[in-house]
């Protein structure tokens, strides 16, 4: 329970260059002709066209053929930009550096992720202890000639004597379980299928693991086909998965995830129930036992049934279980209690809550260990278990702390920091002493020290303080004239934090301005700001990007022309958004995977999942407010909409490919002037684990679409920031 994988969202971020505007900037390009079907949904009343309905079905006749005369347009232009060569060849040596992953601990192992550089997968290690020598025991790029089989999640047994493994095939969600023996590197006979959404619990005596699945969706509509009733199983090793047994479902809640974390000393399963992605759950617990096999026939006993806030379970001493929540508390407090008491009147407040967010906790030899965002920036800090706090972590500078790894019998810990001009460097606390131990430090050919990373706070439309991170060359000249990509995401309760990614220094060193806003709809400053850009004042979330672009341009950072926006998935429904209601104030947009046809997303994949962030066109207040933003139902016929790269994947399970398919044919359609719209779709991938040479092309094609639209038209003669530059 105590393990947080780091998951650094990849943002796209100044050598003195030539700028000119867009050099590609000529006749209004050929699109191909995409049918259009006089298809009229009724909405309480309310009749929409939908004439691209037809390309929900992933299979129609004549879509795969448009698909591919969309990307063939897409690679010619993109073939013309002038500094593209530059930039792809410039991020391949950015990206050839290694990296590695927090350490888990396991008995008396450590296991991690590490890639050399460009492997397009990261095979999984072993090693005895801190000092050992690491082993290697799988490397996913030898199950594939082209790498597009991922692996998704790994977890050690608690004596680190197996390691259960889910592959997945082209990045899908679904992920297959397997398990190895981990002194022989053997693969056991076990094949766990139909897992999506899931974590990996394994009971003390290592025999076996919790997981959740869905039913085998019908043939060929994986991608495509609604996923409903989750449930909770236990998997014996050795024994196959129609043996498995059903500890928990909901028939009664279709849509709601449910999850299974064994407490520490193996004696608890906890069992959290969440209606898909709200950020608030039920919380059920399970007597297992911490003997030779886990008594499953146990009842199960509710904690928490009102669905009312978060209820983390982060470790348990004894029958007191630390618990992170946010009842009483948006931006979150840790509380202990009984567990045969765990009534709030009964709580004992371990951390209270304060200005800052708490995002995570967990336990380390008796401790409290947590995570907290200040204005966007990580602190840790320990607390004794009666709440007496004890230390504050040092950390380089101004950044991001996550995956932190501890264990509650455990002095150690290991985390990751990042930030957007320091790679992301792995570390060892010892809470007993104090001491911090730099453990992996990336070596990536990029001097920093000609950047700088600062954050201002600007208004919103309504007034509303928002902050925003900008990073850009020393002595940048605020003339109006530097090229910038503004990036956000603003839902779902993430936060945006600083993070180092290859393809920052890249347009930085084009010359340009990187800024990214923490708008509302995430969780930079708790529940509140979440609520905030949420269901019916999702409003809000567009209105602080637009002011963020409004207040770059007044503030003279850069022009509208050569103000470029960004967004993936949630961020791609941003970036589309936007300039349906705001075309004339930005110079190019990409939106990547978006959730673009709000009126119907809840029919595909994982979307209904998402109905309590956005509501559904099922509902008619709901109705109400995703018809005037809803990208695809907003392009309007003589618009001029700035040059436009969608990009999607044909296997992408989360984010179905028609939600682009639909706009990029609405714009291209509607388009009233010459600027690009352009579609790339990836094949043989999915929405977040692309292998390393696709995600390097796709990077260095949408920085030459945005550097080119955006006045870069020549790429430095040198790189000065790179080892033997000039």
């Amino acid at each position: 329970m105590s393990h947080q994988r780091i998951s650094a969202h990849l943002g796209l971020a100044l050598a003195a260059v030539m700028i000119a505007m867009p050099a590609l900037a000529a006749a209004p390009l050929r699109y191909p002709v995409a049918q259009r079907d006089n298809i009229v949904n009724n909405y309480f009343g309310d009749k929409v066209p939908a004439p691209y309905q037809w390309m929900e079905n992933l299979n129609a006749p004549g879509l795969k053929k448009w698909v591919g005369e969309e990307n063939a347009l897409t690679h010619a232009y993109l073939a013309k930009v002038p500094t593209r060569p530059w930039i792809e060849q410039r991020l391949t040596q950015l990206w050839n550096y290694a990296k590695e992953s927090v350490p888990v601990q396991a008995g008396k192992y450590l296991f991690f992720s590490r890639n050399t550089g460009l492997q397009n997968q990261s095979p999984v290690y072993v090693q005895d202890g801190a000092s050992g020598k690491p082993r290697e025991l799988i490397d996913p790029n030898t199950l594939s000639p082209n790498g597009d089989i991922a692996l998704l999640d790994w977890q050690p047994s608690e004596d680190g004597h197996y390691l259960a493994y889910g592959l997945s095939q082209g990045g899908s969600d679904w992920q297959t379980l397997h398990v190895m023996d981990v002194a022989t590197g053997k693969t056991l006979s076990d094949d766990v299928q139909w897992v999506k959404f899931s974590g990996i619990a394994w009971t003390h005596d290592g025999k076996g693991f919790f997981y959740s699945r869905y039913p085998a969706p019908p043939q060929g509509e994986a991608i495509s086909d609604r996923v409903v009733n989750q449930a909770l199983y236990y998997h014996r090793l050795g024994t196959p998965q129609a043996d498995d047994v059903l500890v928990y479902k909901r028939p009664d809640l279709p849509e709601w995830i449910v999850g299974g974390a064994v407490s520490h000393d193996g004696k608890y399963l906890f069992i959290s129930l969440v209606n898909g992605t709200a950020n608030r759950n039920e919380l059920f617990v399970k007597e297992i036992g911490a003997g030779a096999a886990p008594r499953l026939v146990a009842p199960i006993k509710p904690l928490f049934t009102q669905n009312d806030a978060v209820y983390q379970p982060i470790g348990t001493i004894g029958d007191t279980v630390y618990l992170r929540t946010t009842l009483g508390a948006p931006r979150g407090r840790i509380v202990a209690f009984n567990i045969a008491h765990p009534a709030p009147a009964d709580w004992r407040v371990v951390v209270p809550q304060t200005a800052a967010v708490i995002q995570s906790a967990s336990l380390a030899d008796g401790r409290v260990l947590v995570n907290k965002l200040k204005d966007v920036k990580s602190e840790v800090e320990l607390y004794a278990s009666d709440g007496k706090h004890l230390a504050t972590l040092p950390l380089p500078t101004l950044g991001s702390v996550g995956g932190i790894s501890s264990h509650v019998d455990s002095r150690q810990v290991y985390y990751a920091f990042t930030s957007f001009l320091y790679p992301t460097t792995i570390f060892n606390y010892d809470v007993s002493d104090g001491k911090t131990r730099m453990v992996f430090k990336p070596d990536v050919p990029f001097d920093p020290s000609h950047y700088e990373t600062v954050q201002v706070f600007y208004h919103s439309k309504d007034g509303t303080r928002v902050p925003m991170f900008l990073t850009y060359r020393k002595g940048l000249q605020r003339n109006g004239m530097n090229p910038t990509l503004l990036y956000a995401y603003g839902g779902f309760n993430i936060s945006i934090t600083p993070s180092f990614s290859p393809t920052l220094p890249v347009w930085l060193e084009l010359g340009g301005i990187y800024a990214v806003a923490n708008i509302r709809g995430g969780g930079e400053y708790g529940e509140a700001w979440h609520k905030a850009g949420m269901l019916g004042n999702k409003q809000n979330v567009f209105d602080d990007f637009a002011w963020a672009a409004k207040w770059l341009v007044k503030n003279r950072y850069t022009e509208v022309r050569r103000l470029g926006i960004q967004g993936y998935s949630n961020g791609g429904l941003l970036v589309g958004a936007s300039i349906t209601e705001n075309p004339r104030l930005f110079g190019a947009a990409y939106a990547g995977a978006g959730v673009m046809d709000m009126l119907r997303y809840q029919k595909f994949s994982g979307g209904a999942l998402w109905a309590p962030e956005y509501g559904t066109s099922d509902v008619k207040k709901d109705f109400a407010w995703l018809i005037k933003y809803s990208p695809v139902e907003n392009v309007r016929k003589g618009s001029c909409y700035p040059p436009t790269l969608i990009t999607t994947a044909d296997h992408d399970d989360r984010v179905v490919p028609s939600h682009s398919y639909k706009f990029a044919a609405a714009l291209q359609h509607d388009q009233a002037c010459a600027n690009p719209i352009l579609l790339r779709v990836e094949t043989d991938t999915s929405h977040n684990y692309m292998p390393t040479d696709k995600r390097i092309r796709q990077s260095a094609d949408i920085l030459a679409f945005m550097a080119n639209n955006l006045g870069v038209s020549a790429a430095p003669k040198s790189n000065p920031d790179a080892p033997g530059g000039k």
